[in-house]
């Protein structure tokens, strides 16, 4: 009978902890805190010091249109695919509210936030919108992602009939600072596809306010084709850049000065400002978005592309990069009467669009080198080209990576890495496999013609090993 009864509260006890443990209200272990790397301040780390490669997303209505299941599948997924950062709005608009229909504000009033006693789900009224927000970040936390969150939206900003003000922002950032102080994943995004010379004093509010009251990473995100650094590099509250490296060709931008599609450019820039700081491409084109977003007659970015802004980016010296897709993006769901940008792609759907899946493999690659002996070096291209013919390439002491897009032979000033010999192979940015091509001298120039014919999107990873 003693038997039994142990057996019972054992088999109870691990029923318990099994429910408890898929409830999404359920503490999983706090993730290690994010900071800019002690060793290499282009890159970031984790408290104990073991090197952080960005991957994100841009799921920025993950908190107004996915429910409890959805960010489940949503956040599990993107696990699966390597990812570690989700970016996602907190305020898309001042009406906003989640798919229970509980709003996040009193009257659209970014002061007020609208909140209610409790959390309990199964009582509404005990859940809110920001319970709904807790609760996405629990999920996250489980699956080891951190959330990059935008306090507020820039269009909430900049519109005409805007009547924010910096008391109300001051207010409202205070009320973020009081309530997610303690989550260790979270990150803040301050502005919104805004621009970060207008409206100066409602940002650095955010970003003052914040940054005072917390002691989580926080940046900017910009408007399309612009950094952060352009107007907060030296804003006490900026703990590193990021840049909209934007949706249109080249040939659809016509702005003076603008680096185009030439994201790797950001980051060279961001590479050589004092005092040292991470940078990113935090939205490049996304996949099955319009070219220059607006006219739905026009090509898709593909994966392709995706590929490629990550690679330039990357090698150029970026701390990580955000991959970002046009359906997950604004989860849009079947039913839904029309999409933004031409979208009709399903949400879930999109979650295995074939770039989605490639991202990991940068990932892979750069974390296989030292982490914080890694630097650009442009010099080391013997034939370099301009546009798609461009070839990104970085290195640490004992190893060198040059990027293909198109196929074009990667032809190498030798000797910049340490060593009489080199081992030499292709790395496959499309599934991350690698093929040996075997030992040079490390001297003298190098011609490395890569698999395949030359063609936009047969793109390639030339790794060099010291020996």
């Amino acid at each position: 009978m003693k038997l039994k009864c142990n057996f019972s509260v054992t088999f109870l006890m691990s029923l318990f902890l099994l429910l408890l443990a898929e409830n999404g209200n359920a503490q999983s272990k706090a993730l290690l805190k994010l900071e800019v790397s002690k060793q290499n301040p282009h890159y970031f780390q984790t408290e104990d010091g073991k090197p952080f490669f960005w991957l994100g997303d841009t799921g920025w209505l993950t908190f107004g249109k996915l429910s409890r299941e959805e960010l489940n599948t949503y956040f599990q997924d993107r696990k699966k695919k390597g990812y570690n950062v989700i970016q996602v709005m907190v305020l898309h608009t001042l009406a906003v509210k989640n798919v229970y229909g509980d709003y996040a504000l009193v009257d659209g009033n970014v002061s007020k936030p609208l909140t209610t006693p409790g959390n309990d789900f199964k009582n509404p009224a005990e859940y809110d919108f920001w319970d709904h927000v807790d609760y996405a970040l629990d999920v996250a936390q489980k699956n080891g992602i951190y959330l990059a969150m935008v306090p507020v939206w820039g269009t909430n900003i900049s519109s005409k009939d805007s009547k924010v003000t910096k008391a109300d922002v001051e207010k409202y950032a205070q009320f973020l600072a009081d309530r997610f102080k303690n989550r260790t994943n979270v990150i803040w995004l301050n502005g919104g596809d805004t621009y970060g010379d207008k409206f100066t004093d409602i940002w650095n509010a955010i970003g003052n306010t914040l940054k005072n009251n917390t002691n989580q990473l926080v940046t900017f995100h910009p408007f399309g084709r612009t950094d952060s650094s352009e107007n907060y590099h030296n804003a006490k509250w900026l703990d590193f850049n990021m840049f909209q490296s934007g949706h249109r060709r080249y040939d659809q931008d016509t702005l003076p000065n603008s680096f185009k599609e030439d994201n790797y450019k950001f980051v060279l820039r961001d590479y050589a400002l004092k005092p040292t700081k991470p940078t990113l491409d935090g939205e490049p084109s996304y996949e099955g978005i319009p070219h220059g977003l607006h006219d739905t007659l026009q090509p898709k970015w593909k994966d392709q592309d995706l590929r490629r802004y990550a690679y330039w980016s990357v090698f150029a010296g970026g701390a990580g990069f955000t991959y970002g897709n046009n359906a997950v993006m604004q989860m849009f769901h079947k039913g839904e009467k029309k999409g933004a940008y031409g979208n009709k792609a399903i949400w879930s759907d999109e979650l295995n669009a074939p770039g989605a899946g490639q991202m990991q493999y940068v990932k892979k690659l750069i974390l296989r080198f030292n982490y914080n002996d890694r630097m650009p070096d442009e010099s080391m291209v013997a034939n370099q080209g301009v546009k798609y013919n461009y070839i990104a390439a970085t290195k640490g002491k004992d190893y060198a990576l040059a990027y293909t897009y198109n196929g074009k032979n990667i032809i190498l000033n030798m000797g910049v890495i340490q060593g009489a010999k080199v081992k030499a192979s292709w790395y496959n940015p499309r599934n991350g496999k690698e093929k040996a091509i075997g030992l040079f001298a490390n001297k003298g120039v190098q011609d490395f013609n890569p698999p395949g014919e030359k063609s936009e999107g047969n793109d390639w990873v030339l790794i060099l090993t010291s020996k």
